[in-house]
């Protein structure tokens, strides 16, 4: 894993992100808890830990710095991705992973069991029948779906005055054109990653 944790060490420095020995460490394992997992259970198209590094890890810290609310729900988490690395690093936010593919959340409550993340809930249930006790803070999607169903599809989990990321590829214009709501398009760039990358804000959701 040196090789792995060179080049995660060189992309969390090319993103400016400030991370402990002990983030890093919790980090790798995951990618570790990954590659063993995907054997059996076939997490992500990627096999390669070196891939996973940029594809995993550094494209979901990209968006750490435009993460400020507390109370974080992931939608459609898959292999934990966004919320396990933003959860490693951001130990001050509370987040719920939400997939509808129990092999998938299994191995997230799994991962997260083994990294010792106080801070993460699982929740193994197709999102538009899914109904929290409470709003979220921010709900956060990797690619999902369209921006309008994402809209659709999660408006209804949100806080009165809570925000939609999306992260996603390209500029989705069209997409974004068929939201009623107030949108911020924020370019990213991943190292390692020689594609476009972006994160949407939405706010101001009316809900239905």
């Amino acid at each position: 894993m040196d090789a792995c944790r060179e080049k995660l060490l060189q992309g969390l420095t090319a993103l400016a992100l400030p991370t402990s020995d002990s983030e890093i460490d919790a980090l790798l394992r995951f990618i570790q808890l990954m590659v063993k997992w995907n054997k059996a259970y076939n997490l992500t198209a990627v096999r390669d830990p070196l891939e996973m590094v940029s594809l995993h890890l550094l494209d979901s810290l990209a968006i750490l710095p435009h993460l400020k609310p507390t109370r974080i729900a992931d939608i459609g988490t898959g292999a934990g991705l966004p919320g396990i690395p933003l959860a490693i690093c951001r130990p001050d936010c509370r987040f719920t992973l939400v997939d509808s593919n129990s092999k998938k959340t299994r191995f997230v409550r799994q991962a997260a069991l083994e990294l010792k993340l106080g801070n993460v809930d699982v929740v193994h249930a197709r999102v538009e029948q899914w109904a929290p006790d409470a709003g979220f803070d921010a709900v956060l999607t990797r690619a999902f779906a369209s921006l309008p169903d994402i809209v659709a599809l999660t408006g209804h989990l949100l806080a009165e005055d809570g925000i939609l990321l999306a992260m996603k590829g390209q500029n989705p214009r069209d997409e974004l054109a068929g939201i009623d709501a107030e949108t911020q398009l924020i370019p990213l760039t991943v190292p390692g990653i020689d594609a476009e990358r972006c994160l949407i804000r939405v706010q101001g959701i009316k809900h239905g």
